[in-house]
C-alpha cells in the first residue's frame, strides 16, 4: 500500500512539473489556427504624390482598393527605398544594405549564395509555408529570360525577368521557360496569382510584383481605368492621364484578387502595398521637382507609399516611425511565425501594427549608377547625403520636408553640427 502511495505521489509530481517546464513541447496549433497568409505587393515606380493618403501632388489615380485598405490599416509615411527597383528588391528579399549585396542599381545581379526571404520562411517554419514571386523579378540572372527564381529556395515564380518596352507583347518566363504573352501584363499578373493562390491548401506567402505604372507610358484596357478620352500614347503627349490610368489598371486588378479570395482566407491575409522608388521625373508633381525624384538619394526618389491592413493589423491611420526596406524581411518572418526581431540589417516593425513602437532610430539608402556613387543617412529629422567625390548635403526634413535648402551652404547652429555629426557617426558604424 505504501508502494502504491509512494507512485502515486511520484507520478503527481512528475505532472506538475510537466505542466510547468516551458521545454515540454505542446502540440503545434494548425495554420488556420495561428498562421495568416502574406501578400506582398511592390508597386514599380509609385511615389508619394501619386497615391490617395499623401499630402504630395494635386492629382491621384482613382484607386477604391487601395483606398479600402489604407482605411482598415496603417498608412506609413517615412519608408525610405533605394531610387531605382532592384535595389529596392534586394534589400526586401535578403534584409541587407546594398553595399554589402552588390545591388545598388537597376540592373545588378544578386548572388545566388544570398538566403531570399522566401527560403528563409520555409526554412525556419519547417516548410510550414508555401512561397511564390508573381511578376516583375529584376534581380538575380541578368538578362537571362530562362533564369529560375526557384533555384533560390522560392516555391513557385512567373513573371517577367528583367523589363519589357510593350505591356501588350512580352515574354512570360515560368519554370525556366519563355513564352511570348500579348495579353495585358497587369491582367496577366493578376491571373497567374489568383490561380496559385486557390492552389495552395497551407499557408501561403506572395510576392507579386506589378511592372504598372513603370515606362512606356500606354493606354490600359478601358475598362480598367476612368481616365477620359485617351488615345493610345504617343511620344510629347501629357504622360500624367496614362501614369495615372497604369495605377488605376493594378488597383483594378488588386481589386479582382482580393475578390477572388474565400472571406475567411481574405480575412487571414496581411497585405502589405508599397512603391520601390519614387515616381519617375515626366510624371513628378510639386512639392517634388523633377531632379528630385526617381533615380535619386532625395525624399522624391527615396521615401515612397506603404499600406499594411487585414490579418494581425489592430492599428489603423497614419505612422510616422522611420522605417528602410531592409526591414520587410524581419517583418514578413515574424508575421509568418518566426521569431525574430532583427536580422542583418533588417529590424522588425510587426509591432507597428498594433499599439507598438518602433526600435529603427536611423534609416540608410545609396546608390552607385557608375556616375554617381552615393549613400545618405537620417534620423527622421535631419538628412545627411554624401558622395563619394566628397560633396554633402544636410537637410532639416521638420523645416524643410522637400529638401530646397541644403544647410551647409551656410553656417551651421550648434544643434545642427551636433546632429550632423551624429549622422556621421552613424553612417561610419552601418558602412563598416
Amino acid at each position: 500500500m505504501k508502494k502504491y502511495i509512494v507512485l502515486l505521489i511520484i507520478l503527481s509530481f512528475l505532472v506538475s512539473c510537466g505542466n510547468d517546464n516551458t521545454e515540454v513541447s505542446n502540440p503545434k496549433p494548425s495554420p488556420s489556427e495561428e498562421s495568416s497568409n502574406i501578400l506582398l505587393i511592390i508597386v514599380d515606380d509609385l511615389g508619394k504624390d501619386a497615391l490617395a493618403g499623401y499630402a504630395e501632388g494635386t492629382i491621384k489615380p482613382n484607386t477604391p482598393n487601395l483606398d479600402e485598405l489604407r482605411n482598415s490599416g496603417v498608412l506609413f509615411n517615412n519608408l525610405w527605398v533605394y531610387p531605382t527597383c532592384s535595389p529596392t528588391r534586394a534589400s526586401i528579399i535578403t534584409g541587407k544594405y546594398g553595399y554589402r549585396t552588390g545591388i545598388k542599381w537597376a540592373g545588378d545581379v544578386l548572388s545566388n549564395s544570398e538566403t531570399v526571404l522566401h527560403k528563409y520562411i520555409s526554412d525556419q517554419t519547417n516548410n510550414e509555408y508555401t512561397t511564390a514571386v508573381i511578376g516583375k523579378w529584376h534581380l538575380a540572372g541578368g538578362n537571362n529570360r530562362t533564369f529560375n527564381p526557384e533555384s533560390l529556395g522560392i516555391d513557385y515564380y512567373a513573371g517577367l525577368i528583367s523589363g519589357t518596352a510593350d505591356y501588350y507583347d512580352w515574354e512570360l518566363t515560368e519554370d525556366g521557360n519563355v513564352t511570348n504573352q500579348t495579353n495585358y501584363i497587369t491582367e496577366k499578373f493578376t491571373d497567374l496569382s489568383i490561380d496559385w493562390v486557390a492552389q495552395q491548401s497551407k499557408p501561403w506567402f506572395l510576392w507579386l510584383a506589378y511592372t504598372a505604372p513603370h515606362t512606356p507610358f500606354h493606354l490600359p484596357p478601358n475598362e480598367m481605368h476612368s481616365q477620359q478620352g485617351l488615345a493610345e500614347y504617343t511620344n510629347g503627349a501629357d504622360v500624367l492621364p496614362y501614369y495615372m490610368a497604369a495605377i488605376e489598371a493594378m488597383d483594378y486588378q488588386i481589386g479582382r484578387l482580393l475578390n477572388s479570395f474565400p472571406s475567411e482566407e481574405k480575412e487571414n491575409t496581411t497585405i502589405i502595398v508599397l512603391g520601390d522608388n519614387g515616381t519617375p521625373n515626366q510624371a513628378a508633381q510639386t512639392p517634388f521637382r523633377s531632379s528630385k525624384v526617381k533615380g535619386t538619394l532625395y525624399q522624391g526618389g527615396i521615401n515612397t507609399p506603404m499600406i499594411i491592413s487585414g490579418a494581425g493589423v489592430s492599428k489603423t491611420g497614419s505612422d510616422n516611425s522611420i522605417i528602410s526596406s531592409t526591414d520587410l524581411y524581419a517583418t514578413i518572418a515574424e508575421l509568418s511565425g518566426i521569431s525574430v526581431n532583427e536580422t542583418h540589417d533588417s529590424k522588425s516593425f510587426k509591432s507597428l501594427l498594433s499599439s507598438g513602437s518602433n526600435a529603427r532610430k536611423y534609416q540608410y539608402s545609396e546608390m552607385n549608377n557608375d556616375t554617381t556613387d552615393a549613400w545618405s543617412i537620417s534620423d527622421g529629422e535631419h538628412k545627411l547625403i554624401v558622395n563619394s567625390n566628397g560633396e554633402e548635403e544636410f537637410f532639416d526634413l521638420m523645416n524643410d520636408p522637400y529638401e530646397q535648402t541644403n544647410l551647409l551652404g551656410g553656417t551651421l547652429t550648434n544643434d545642427q553640427m551636433g546632429k550632423k555629426s551624429e549622422l556621421e557617426e552613424e553612417l561610419l558604424k552601418i558602412r563598416n
